[in-house]
């Protein structure tokens, strides 16, 4: 038996607030669990009735004497504690709460919200909400919700933060045929969440895909977690609204401005293989296609229509979504070319012309997805004088059988005369859109899954037998003792060589002389920057002085230097200044860290230098799951790499001493969670080798 079973397959069922009255919820939920055709036991629960719609009513949970799997709960918020309380000593297993004035009416609410989930973990009861609209699940079947309506049965399981949508959803997809296996209210999400949801869904026989509508993530950690391993047997697609709470903090790194308020989550998403889209109507594409069509073994789309325009438009949206247009066998190609009039098209988009009746149509899709190199196809219709809609659907059908491992949507490009055979199509399974644009859309859903469930297994970050954490505890410790968050570049640079992170030498000097000692020991040429926590982009207030040869022009650059920072930051809390041995120009690069509150650690790598915000060619990743495979591939997304292979005669950088040194960051940003954004800008890479010139640690 599953967890969530007390959930979705209750053996029982009371209703707490149960009412004689047809206008309170307390009564609509009691009529929608019996009109669902519940096979359980249904005990309504009112102190002050003894029956209810036929069912013998008790005082409390406590009264009824038998077994309560799940208690359904609709009185005010300032009862919901004894009631809960009461059925946590009967034994209860799973509650709903669909009461509302909790956390999202202020302190008050909060504070009873934390009380309730304390009461339900003290009883071991699961508790769903509370301000939920509650639970439907077709194939028990059960509708323990006050939304009007059942949905039909069928395979996708509907997860939503948001009540008004799931109702919303429920009264479409009856309109439109669109069968749910279960329906979710997650409401306030004070205990089951997104994450606990899902993963019941994975193991739920009768859903097939897992849509999700969420707002936020309340724990990361799990989320990531159950999201990677969903994924692998079940599409999970998920309409993200709103902005991770991350973006609302000030961000004084690059990586930081870099990183934007909602990116935590895309790269989430994109790392663990959840699909992410932007619209309702894209997430219930998404999930009729996937119900109704298998998943293809390629990428290779073969077009066929009868319509010169509308193919070439359904050409450049496959090139533009990533897939590719297949290239067909010489045999297909003298087939089409015997049969079809001399003006056809025989090549990809198959055209079949406009004087094309049925037969033509069945000949054209034949000879497509019997080819080898053909992994799917799109079949476009338009209405014109000859047009058969519905037998060319049926010819569609019945070729689509002899395929069934291919895919094959339908675009039906017109409006009443078209109708009959969309509708056919879409009741025998082949999903039929009135756009191509839309069809490729949900096809690319398809092939991007493929992918997902073949993705390798998740990684994990070397353990660097050399670390030293020590070393980066008393750092830390005396930048505490300092009252600072910001470290010096002299600290900073001690924190990455601690954790073998190749850094260029650096000394700080409080006084002229120093500098100009420290020099002679690091070895000419030198660079002079100013030491500040105040002072995060150096350059910009004149902070930074390059190529010093000689101890004149480091006397002269070090009081400079003071100088245009006292002038532009008079207030700025000034160290000295940081002398470093100055490296050959390489590639410049950036390796940055910024902690999201939600997802921990995010890390990112593109082109470096002071243009870095300017041309923001930056990859991501969570280094949670991020292992030196993940490392190469956020390598390979940016602009970049075309340089790190070796660009216009340019010889190639060391790609694996940049994996080492992007890996070994993220394993000092693990180990020490109170680091909360990091810069290495520049990293220079070289033919052997990279070193950090800058780096820059805040902690919290």
């Amino acid at each position: 038996m599953r967890a969530l079973d007390v959930i979705f397959r209750p053996q029982s069922i009371a209703v707490v607030g149960a009412s004689k009255n047809r206008e309170k919820l307390g009564n609509v939920i009691l009529r929608n669990i019996i009109g669902s055709g519940y096979r359980g036991v249904v005990f309504p629960v009112n102190p002050k009735e003894t029956e209810i719609e036929g069912l013998k009513a008790y005082p409390a949970v406590s009264a009824i004497g038998q077994a309560v799997d799940l208690a359904v709960v609709v009185v005010p918020a300032e009862r919901a504690l004894d009631v809960t309380r009461d059925c946590g000593k009967a034994g209860v297993k799973g509650l709903v709460v669909i009461s509302a004035g909790f956390k999202e009416v202020g302190k008050e609410g909060l504070a009873r919200e934390k009380e309730l989930v304390e009461i339900c973990r003290a009883h071991d009861m699961l508790l769903l909400g509370p301000n939920c609209v509650g639970i439907m699940d077709t194939h028990t079947p059960l509708n323990a919700s006050f939304a009007a309506g059942f949905p039909l049965r069928g395979e996708i399981a509907f997860i939503s933060q948001s009540g008004a949508m799931l109702v919303a959803i429920l009264d479409w997809s009856v309109k439109t045929g669109l069968g749910f296996s279960r329906f979710v209210s997650m409401g306030n999400k004070a205990d089951l969440n997104e994450a606990d949801f899902i993963a019941d869904a994975v193991s739920d026989p009768n859903t097939k895909v897992i849509l999700c509508y969420i707002e936020d993530v309340k724990d990361g950690e799990h989320f990531l977690r159950v999201a990677d391993e969903a994924t692998r047997y079940k599409p999970v697609i998920v309409l993200k609204s709103g902005t991770s709470q991350a973006g609302a903090q000030a961000a004084s790194s690059h990586t930081g401005a870099l990183a934007g308020s909602d990116l935590a989550y895309e790269t989430a998403f994109k790392q663990t293989g959840i699909i992410r889209v932007r619209t309702m109507s894209e997430l219930f594409d998404l999930a009729v296609v996937f119900t109704r069509q298998p998943v293809p073994r390629g990428r290779r789309v073969a077009v066929v229509t009868n319509a010169g325009g509308p193919g070439i438009v359904t050409t450049d949206s496959i090139e533009a979504g990533g897939l590719d247009m297949a290239r067909f066998n010489r045999e297909t190609i003298e087939s089409l070319r015997g049969e079809l009039p001399a003006e056809a098209n025989v090549f990809n988009p198959v055209d079949v012309l406009g004087d094309a009746r049925t037969e033509r149509f069945r000949f054209a899709m034949e000879k497509v997805l019997s080819d080898e190199n053909v992994d799917s196809a799109v079949v476009l219709l338009c209405p014109t004088a000859v047009a058969e809609p519905v037998e060319t659907a049926e010819a569609i059908l019945a070729v689509k059988e002899k395929y069934p491992q291919k895919p094959v949507l339908a675009v039906y490009m017109g409006g009443e005369s078209l109708a009959p055979g969309a509708e056919l199509l879409t009741e025998r399974g082949i999903p039929c859109f009135t756009f191509p644009e839309l069809a490729v859309r949900a096809l690319g859903g398809l092939v991007n899954y493929g992918r997902i469930k073949e993705r390798p297994a998740k990684e994990e970050l070397p353990v660097y037998p050399d670390v030293n954490p020590e070393v980066v505890r008393r750092v830390f410790s005396r930048v505490r003792e300092d009252r600072r968050r910001t470290l010096l570049g002299s600290e900073a640079m001690e924190v990455a060589a601690a954790y073998g992170i190749p850094v260029a030498p650096v000394k700080l000097a409080r006084r002229a002389a120093e500098a100009v000692t420290h020099a002679a020991e690091l070895g000419y040429p030198v660079v002079l920057k100013v030491a500040s926590p105040d002072i995060i982009h150096k350059t910009d207030v004149g902070g930074v002085r390059v190529g010093l040869q000689t101890p004149e022009e480091i006397r002269e650059a070090f009081w400079e230097i003071m100088e245009r920072v006292h002038e532009h930051l008079p207030r700025a809390l000034v160290y000295g200044v940081d002398v470093q041995k100055m490296y050959p120009k390489g590639t410049e690069l950036i390796v940055g860290v910024t902690r999201d509150i939600q997802f921990g650690p995010l890390i990112a790598f593109g082109l470096g230098g002071i243009y870095v915000n300017l041309l923001k060619d930056v990859a991501f990743r969570l280094v949670w799951g991020m292992g030196e495979q993940q490392v190469e591939e956020m390598i390979k997304e940016t602009k970049a790499y075309t340089l790190l292979r070796g660009y216009r005669g340019e010889k190639p950088r060391d790609i694996g001493a940049l994996v080492n040194v992007i890996s070994r960051v993220g394993r000092l940003v693990s180990d020490f969670p109170e680091i909360v954004e990091m810069d290495i800008n520049p990293v220079f890479a070289y033919e052997q080798g990279a070193v950090a010139l800058d780096v820059k640690i805040t902690i919290g």
